[in-house]
């Protein structure tokens, strides 16, 4: 009996995507060679050389299945594979009247990956449970007429649900729809550590999405337990079961074994292959985290700018600066990403950050993802190790300081945020300075002033819109040497008043220089310090802040607008622009200490005691 090819009466067309669907000119199971007939029962097939080493599977005949005329959507195939639904009719067969799925694979690395799959069947089956919960299943293969390296392979494998994780993710309600598939209840909630249901749209996409990453987590971790790496995590390979209400990952075709490679290399060198390959595996599963959450990574374009930030080498810890401007134009009103990965102090951009960390060293494991905060119910207690700490106290500066509105009471919980973040210091080196300072920094908030519109009548008006500190390492052997730019833009506004439309006449500011760094001294407190008056008491410098001498050499400042102001106006310009943005920025001989809390956040404070609070900016 022939199998499934040659069949001229089916096409393979391509959608928007590796996916294909089958279209049939003669869509009945008899065009397409098989019958539907009892069939003997199936059998175990025993480890046999002759038979590749394949080991214990179970081998099917064409005539035990009833192919169906359709292939649903779902279903993710290469451009060398035909995917097939059959059921299978043999009524003496354990899997008589199951739904399974016919992987005609064509080219010789497509039968590499169909043996690979069955191949690694063997080492998972010692724990059956685990294997049938969070993997798609292999049943085996359908046996060929001859030993032809030219027959196809046709490789047989459960049947999970019509849509892949990707195409659930596409649905317009694709919230209550994979929430009503799940059958979410309190009992199954309490397995993420919550104990509600239902909620706001921002709870209930979070409490979702807690339970698909921590069922794919599971998955990835049995695969690495058992000294494999899956290599090919997407949203396409990811399918949820209707049934067990478990994510399943895909055919582990790729799936790379690193118990073989103790054989063949050294104990260093398996280890630093096996640490790679699991670090792979980790940063798909932040792709699959960054578009689970943010819907708008959905859109192809979008996404290729996500990854070329990456691929670019900029920190991932920068993802929200990053993202921010995109997400908050698309949705005015509130992003329901963005809101989910601020909660809890930004635990959901530390979590995506360690998942996508540039250095495959720096990467999260798959145990630590599932302790982490983002992951973990509110019933569940958990706790955050000190970077964790760090990361909250500066991601919750950085939501104060995006509010405009400067109360009293808020400026003094921002102040004493500062201080907390100065006390946490993990770099108390200042020859930590050479290595953390370089980048460039966009300033968010300054105790001492106020950066924006006030009720100062001053003419002309200007608008602050971004004021950026740059540094590049410059040192030699023998001195410490710091290049320092400075960049901010305005806005030029002519009227009396304040008007509605702030638009005016753009211009920027640009000052250079070069800076030598030497350790320094501070001699007592200041009464100015704007910290500590906000509190009542002087700031002093805390132990885990190094004091730092800055030099400054020559100064170039340059000015331009897209008018052509004159003189004095130019003047009464530069004059309002120093008047809101911090003396610190034109001058960092002013600034004595420094605080590096992670990659993405700098403190430095004034001798008069003022602070500013950077972020690091994307190039």
């Amino acid at each position: 009996m022939a199998l499934l090819g040659p069949i001229p009466s089916l096409r393979c067309l391509p959608s928007d995507g590796p996916r294909f669907r089958l279209f049939s000119r003669r869509s009945t199971p008899a065009s397409l060679g098989v019958r539907c007939m009892a069939a003997p029962h199936g059998k175990v097939v025993e480890e046999n050389k002759e038979e590749g080493g394949l080991g214990s599977v179970l081998k099917f005949s064409m005539a035990d299945f009833a192919v169906a005329n359709q292939v649903s959507v779902g279903l993710h195939g290469r451009t060398d594979e035909l995917m097939f639904e059959a059921t299978v009719c043999d009524p003496y067969h354990p899997l008589y009247n199951s739904r399974v799925v016919l992987r005609h694979l064509v080219s010789a690395q497509a039968k590499r990956r169909g043996r690979r799959a069955l191949e690694v069947l063997q080492k998972l089956a010692r724990r059956q449970l685990m294997y049938h919960s969070y993997a798609i299943q292999v049943h085996g293969y359908v046996t060929q007429t001859s030993n032809s390296e030219d027959d196809p392979f046709i490789l047989v494998h459960g049947y999970h649900g019509s849509y892949s994780l990707r195409h659930w993710l596409q649905l317009s309600d694709w919230l209550p729809t994979l929430e009503a598939t799940l059958a979410l209840d309190e009992e199954w909630v309490r397995r993420v550590g919550d104990n509600t249901i239902g909620g706001p749209a921002v709870t209930r996409q979070l409490r979702l999405t807690r339970i698909l990453m921590r069922d794919l987590l599971i998955g990835v971790n049995y695969l690495h337990t058992h000294g494999l790496a899956h290599t090919e995590l997407r949203l396409e390979n990811v399918h949820i079961s209707p049934v067990d209400k478990h994510v399943k990952v895909g055919i582990l075709g790729n799936a790379v074994d690193f118990d073989e490679t103790k054989r063949k290399e050294s104990t260093t060198m398996n280890m630093e292959r096996r640490k790679g390959m699991i670090a792979f595996d980790m940063r798909c599963v932040g792709f699959i985290m960054a578009k689970l959450v943010l819907r708008e990574l959905m859109d192809p374009s979008s996404f290729s700018d996500f990854k070329s930030f990456l691929y670019k080498g900029n920190d991932p810890s920068c993802l929200r600066e990053f993202l921010l401007p995109v997400l908050c134009r698309k949705s005015p009103s509130g992003n329901i990403g963005l809101q989910m990965l601020d909660r809890n102090w930004g635990a959901g951009w530390n979590l995506l950050s360690l998942l996508l960390a540039t250095k495959p060293s720096e990467r999260i494991s798959c145990l630590n993802a599932l302790r982490h905060p983002f992951l973990c119910g509110p019933k569940w207690r958990v706790n955050p190790s000190m970077d964790l700490l760090r990361w909250g106290l500066g991601s919750t500066a950085v939501r104060m300081a995006e509010d405009y509105i400067y109360g009293h009471q808020q400026r003094r919980r921002i102040a004493h945020f500062i201080e907390l973040i100065e006390r946490l210091n993990p770099n108390s080196k200042l020859k930590n300075w050479i290595h953390l300072l370089p980048g460039r920094w966009r300033l968010l908030y300054s105790t001492g002033r106020h950066i924006g519109l006030t009720f100062r009548q001053p003419s002309p008006r200007v608008l602050i819109k971004d004021a950026y500190l740059s540094f590049s390492d410059m040192s030699n052997a023998n001195k410490s040497i710091l290049s320092m730019s400075v960049d901010i833009t305005f806005t030029s506004i002519s009227s009396a008043q304040w008007p509605h439309d702030k638009s005016g006449t753009s211009g920027s500011l640009h000052i250079a220089s070069n800076t030598n760094l030497s350790p320094g001294r501070f001699y007592g407190n200041s009464s100015n310090s704007s910290y500590g008056n906000s509190l009542g008491s002087n700031w002093e410098v805390p132990p885990s802040l190094p004091v730092a001498n800055l030099r400054v050499g020559e100064i170039d400042v340059s000015m331009t607008m897209e008018s052509n102001p004159s003189i004095d106006e130019a003047q009464r310009i530069l004059k309002e622009v120093r008047i809101q943005i911090p003396q610190e920025m034109f001058d960092l001989t002013r600034v004595i200490c420094g605080t590096y809390i992670d990659s993405r956040m700098l403190v430095l404070r004034g001798a008069d005691g003022s602070a500013l609070l950077l972020t690091r900016s994307c190039v």
